[in-house]
Order: structure tokens, then C-alpha cells, then sequence
């Protein structure tokens, strides 16, 4: 078994503070796996709401809840929103010793309730799958090709885990996606995800994608806020200066699993990636999720201009404006562009993250720095994130 320490002292931390603490993220990211070792180290109620059996025992919530103390698990709540109310007023008891620890697979903009009723008692906490700080920074390539999934990344061969992959895809689609109310036809959806695959690290564009799917703007945006709330895909939003140039206003988009996006563009190997056409824009996903899960900072951003410049991925740090241009090359050069950059938006430091064996400086506040050294970046700036 993997550790998670990070993920369990933030659950122990939130607990202390608030009546509910929502573990969210993705489908099969190990939430259950965790809120499970969790919950066997100290007095427990456990509800898989996947389960008829448990949601059964549900039917009155109030009453089956109220009488419970300790920590009280709800897997998979957003398949039994009326819970939310039930929380609520078990939460606001004036006596109530009882925690709640929440498990979903959505965003709370996707389960009507979750902001609504529980506003001022719940904190979150969002579970992504494995990161380098969790498989080792030698794992770096099988973590790469295969997603930070736990299925997929411990899977015994890269044919076994691309399997796991396709499998994951259908269910999601074909059963997921319904349990949350959602209408929307899976084959359509597919399809939008695959064509959004080939545009990874793109900016946004849904007149061009919906010229390709023959539908509207409208549908397209659904589509995307579909996927983004069930994350499995971030939008990362662009990042505006004033500064005497025209920028770019859309989001850039990415699939956030690197071995889902892998899936779609059906790459099954570490040899058919490095030879793909997307394989830097890959490269580029990888880094940036890297480098979020390493800060976790309240906000981040890229910048870009029309007619050049741009920075892949900013981030605030104490104060500072840190930038990162994301390279899949052993030995990166120091353009006229990247100095321009760290003028322009007045960076403290431009980090150059590439698939070298050192990190080194190349310019007054631009330095060369490994994808195996990412972990440190939250020690060396001064911990700027939450």
C-alpha cells in the first residue's frame, strides 16, 4: 500500500476544525482506500452508498445518523443528495460530538447541496491519484505513461493497466456520468473527450470543436464543465497584466490524468509516447499537475500574448510571481522570449522543468530544474501554498 500522509493529516486537521470534511476527486483516485484506513484507526461508522444495503439503512437519515457518534464515513454521497439537508441539522446540534467525513466523485457545482446546505460547516479536501512524492521520483516515466491512477499505475504490465484504462472509460461514461442526473449521451461525450485529448494543452476553442462534433457553442461548454467538475479535466485560466500587448483571454485545457489522456490518444507504451506528435504537450500536463499537487497554491494561471511570450504555468508565492516554462528537452536554451517574460509580468524566478538529471541556473532569475526535483519547490519558496 502506497502512504498518503499528506492526504491523512489534512483529514485529521480538517476533522478538528469542522463538522464535515468532504474528501472529493476523481473516480478511482483511492479515496475509499483511504477514508477506509482511516476510519480503522479509531471508533467508526462506515456507509457505502453504492450499496442498496446501505441505502436502505438511510431511509431516515436523522434518525440513523443523530444516533451515531464518532466519525461517520458516507461513500459516494453525490448518488443521495437529500443527505445534504440531513447533515446540515445534524451539524448544527449544539451538543454534537459527531464527524462526518463525505466521499464524492463531483465538484460541489455539480451536487446541488453540497455549497447550498452545508455553506460554513463542510471543508474540503480534494484527492488526486498517485504524485512523485508518493511512487518516488525514479518512477517518473511509468507515472507519466500511466497515470496516477492506483489500478492503472500498479497494474503488473502496461498492457494490463491500459486495459484497467479502457475499462475505466466506459464505466464512467456509460454509468457514472447517469448516477449524477446528468443527461448526456455517452458516445457524445466520448467522442468530445477524445477530440479534447488531441487538443490537450490548447487554449479553449468551442466553435472549433463544436464545428467538428456538428453542435453548438452551448453544448460544447456543457460538455467541458461536464468533465471539469468531475475532474477530469483543468482548466487553467489565463493570467491578465497590463502590459502594452494583445493576451490570450481562453482557458488552456488539459486531461488531468495523464494515463487517461494516453488512453484516449491510444498510446500503450513509453516507446509509441516519445515518438507521438502530442508527446510535448503530454509532457507539459504531466509538469504542471506535478508542480500543483508540490505547491498546491490557491490559484494559478499561464499567461500568453498574441505574436509571442508566454509562461506555462504561474503561481503565487508569498507575495512573489513564480513562472514555470515547461520543456521536454535535456538541455533547454535561454530564449530572448523567457527574459522577456520575466520582465513583463516581473517574476521573481522562471523555473525551466525538463527531463534532465540537474538543476542549474542559466539566467539571472531563470534556472533549469528536473522533473525529480519538483518536490522541492515547496521547501525552497517558503511553503506558498494552502
Amino acid at each position: 500500500m502506497t502512504p498518503r500522509d499528506t492526504y491523512t493529516l489534512q483529514i485529521e486537521t480538517a476533522l478538528r476544525r469542522s463538522p464535515v470534511t468532504a474528501l472529493l476527486g476523481p473516480r478511482q483516485c483511492g479515496k475509499t482506500t483511504l477514508a477506509r484506513l482511516f476510519s480503522d484507526r479509531r471508533a467508526a461508522s462506515y456507509f457505502d452508498l453504492e450499496s442498496e444495503g446501505d441505502v436502505r439503512r438511510l431511509a431516515n437519515p436523522e434518525l440513523v445518523l443523530g444516533a451515531l457518534r464518532g466519525l461517520v464515513v458516507l461513500d459516494e454521497i453525490q448518488r443521495v443528495p437529500a443527505l445534504f439537508d440531513a447533515l446540515r441539522v445534524l451539524a448544527d446540534r449544539p451538543d454534537a460530538d459527531t464527524r462526518f467525513l463525505i466521499l464524492g466523485s463531483a465538484s460541489p457545482h455539480l451536487v446541488r447541496g453540497v455549497s447550498e446546505s452545508l455553506a460554513g460547516r463542510v471543508e474540503f479536501i480534494e484527492l488526486a491519484g498517485f504524485d512523485l512524492s508518493e511512487t518516488g521520483v525514479e518512477s517518473w516515466r511509468s507515472l507519466w505513461l500511466r497515470g496516477g491512477s492506483p489500478r492503472s499505475y500498479l497494474a503488473d504490465s502496461n498492457a494490463d493497466s491500459m486495459a484497467w484504462r479502457d475499462g475505466f472509460l466506459r464505466t464512467f461514461l456509460e454509468r457514472d456520468i447517469p448516477q449524477l442526473g446528468i443527461a448526456t449521451p455517452a458516445v457524445a461525450v466520448r467522442r468530445f473527450w477524445t477530440m479534447l485529448a488531441h487538443r490537450h494543452g490548447q487554449t479553449w476553442n468551442a466553435t472549433e470543436l463544436g464545428r467538428a462534433m456538428s453542435a453548438t457553442d452551448k453544448t460544447m461548454r456543457r460538455y467541458l464543465d461536464l468533465l471539469t467538475g468531475t475532474f477530469m479535466v483543468r482548466q487553467l485560466q489565463p493570467w491578465f497584466e497590463n502590459v502594452a500587448k494583445r493576451q490570450v483571454k481562453a482557458p488552456k485545457v488539459y486531461v488531468r490524468d495523464l494515463g487517461i489522456l494516453h488512453a484516449l490518444l491510444d498510446i500503450p507504451n513509453e516507446a509509441a509516447l516519445l515518438s507521438h506528435p502530442k508527446v510535448g504537450a503530454s509532457w507539459e500536463g504531466f509538469v504542471i499537475e506535478q508542480v500543483l499537487r508540490a505547491l498546491r497554491p490557491a490559484n494559478a494561471w499561464f499567461w500568453a500574448a498574441h505574436g509571442g511570450g508566454e509562461v506555462d504555468l504561474l503561481v503565487p508565492a508569498n507575495g512573489r510571481r513564480i513562472g514555470f516554462e515547461v520543456k521536454f528537452n535535456e538541455a533547454p536554451r535561454v530564449t530572448r522570449a523567457m527574459r522577456n517574460v520575466v520582465d513583463t509580468l516581473r517574476l521573481e524566478h522562471l523555473f525551466v522543468v525538463c527531463p534532465t538529471p540537474h538543476a542549474y541556473p542559466v539566467a539571472e532569475r531563470i534556472s533549469v530544474l528536473p522533473v525529480t526535483r519538483i518536490g522541492d519547490l515547496r521547501e525552497r519558496l517558503g511553503s506558498p501554498g494552502r
